[in-house]
């Protein structure tokens, strides 16, 4: 299995504008929510896809990192609990909720991306999809003067921010 550097440096490949990662940092949570939505129905009781997907998420991220696993398991919950919440919604606006989200995330991502001058990392490795969000939480990390040897490890493979 790969390493957090591993990960986080070769998603950081497709992600050295400063302006691609803004726009990271309002569309992945967008997506995030929008599938904890989406995935809210069916539920049993308090299981639903949405806490099934999240729970297999939370022990990949704890596994790479622990600490870092455990801010991404907070977040991720915190997802769940709000899709759950708009899955209460009438099935129309559920349903708006969740696509009209997820929509807008990947719109924010793509304009992202045509800032970068490069594809989506998940276009050639669908890991991509659950390193997106490890990736921001890392990334507003660093803003925040935390996690300065992870940040160099990165910069050193990916390179600088431009």
């Amino acid at each position: 299995m790969k390493s957090l550097t591993e990960h986080l440096s070769q998603y950081a490949g497709y992600h050295r504008d400063r302006r691609n990662i803004r726009t990271h940092l309002i569309g992945i949570p967008l997506i995030v929510i929008a599938i904890a939505t989406l995935l809210a129905r069916p539920h049993w009781g308090a299981i639903s896809p949405a806490l099934i997907v999240a729970v297999g998420c939370c022990l990949f991220y704890v596994r790479l990192n622990w600490r870092l696993g455990l801010v991404m398991t907070a977040l991720l919950l915190l997802a769940c609990a709000l899709g759950w919440q708009l899955a209460l919604l009438s099935t129309p606006l559920w349903l708006g909720w969740g696509v009209g989200l997820f929509v807008v995330g990947w719109l924010f991502q793509f304009v992202g991306h045509y800032f970068e001058g490069k594809k989506p990392a998940f276009i050639d490795d669908v890991t991509g999809l659950i390193i997106g969000p490890l990736f921001v939480v890392a990334e507003l990390g660093f803003y925040l003067g935390c996690l300065k040897k992870l940040k160099n490890d990165i910069e050193s493979e990916a390179g600088p921010l431009h």
